[in-house]
């Protein structure tokens, strides 16, 4: 099995073109991304045909989980499709189908290479029980800003957003880098808040249209950057008067540029990078 090694600010993936292999994705996704006895990544992405768009990504986590959507692995999608041998529709923009919805993607060329990507990450979804988020009867509708939740003796104020997939994020006062979030994180994602497990942002402000983020993953821990993540975290920044239409992302891995009106669909601006090409034994 042919596969590319790419990465979207450091949260590094393993694409595959599954179009013509049949094959126990979430099986291989366990072995294939263990990072000291095979190739190592944070989620396999497997690229299949689609009725209704261009291609079709599959995102599988280092656990064999299947996600419903990923922000950073979805610009390397469209690289590959890109610089590869697909029929696209449309030269100019890529539709990707996901679980969590189609995907419209624009490329940023730079010679023959795709090096970033324009993502229409569609509309944030504020109430509860879509996200899903396990609230009280009184609380139906969204958005849920700073909901109290204890970890530990760490108060945090937690606010949900599912951008296909859910999402907790909490504004904290401490550095973010002194934050136990190894410890914390693996509680909040498990948490009985989440029927089908969260992924967990932390987020200093540091002014108005610029923070600095470290975001606990469901099923792939810790990583250098989080797609849907810094997507959630600028609608809660939004919602909070935190930004206007337009917020800087730090992450561990590099800087992304998410801008929401509020109202309609979030756009999200990043790289996406070929690290290497290789084979592997079936």
């Amino acid at each position: 099995m042919q596969f590319v090694k790419m990465h979207g600010l450091g949260n590094d993936y393993i694409v595959v073109d599954g179009r013509f292999i049949q094959k126990d994705w979430s099986a291989l996704s366990l072995s294939i991304c263990d990072r000291h006895m095979a190739v190592g990544a944070d989620g396999l992405l497997v690229l299949m045909d689609s009725d209704v768009s261009d291609v079709r990504m599959r995102m599988f986590n280092p656990d064999g989980s299947e996600a419903e959507m990923c922000g950073n692995g979805i610009r390397c999608v469209a690289k590959y499709v890109f610089e590869n041998d697909f029929v696209i529709a449309n030269p100019n923009l890529l539709k990707v189908e996901t679980i969590g919805g189609i995907k419209g993607i624009e490329p940023v060329w730079r010679g023959n290479s795709v090096v970033k990507a324009r993502v229409d990450m569609g509309q944030p979804e504020l109430i509860p029980e879509r996200i899903p988020v396990v609230m009280s009867d009184d609380i139906r509708e969204g958005p849920v800003l700073d909901f109290p939740v204890d970890i530990d003796g760490h108060f945090l104020s937690l606010s949900f957003v599912s951008m296909g997939n859910p999402h907790a994020v909490a504004f904290i006062d401490a550095p973010i880098n002194e934050f136990p979030l190894g410890i914390i994180g693996p509680k909040v994602e498990n948490h009985t808040l989440f029927p089908n497990k969260v992924n967990f942002a932390i987020v200093n402000v540091i002014e108005k249209g610029r923070v600095e983020a470290r975001v606990w993953e469901r099923g792939a821990g810790e990583t250098l950057a989080c797609g849907t993540g810094a997507c959630a975290i600028a609608v809660a920044s939004r919602l909070h008067d935190y930004m206007d239409e337009e917020i800087d992302i730090a992450l561990k891995g590099g800087l992304l540029t998410i801008t929401w009106d509020g109202e309609h669909q979030v756009f999200m601006e990043g790289p996406a990078v070929e690290v290497f090409r290789g084979e592997w034994v079936l």
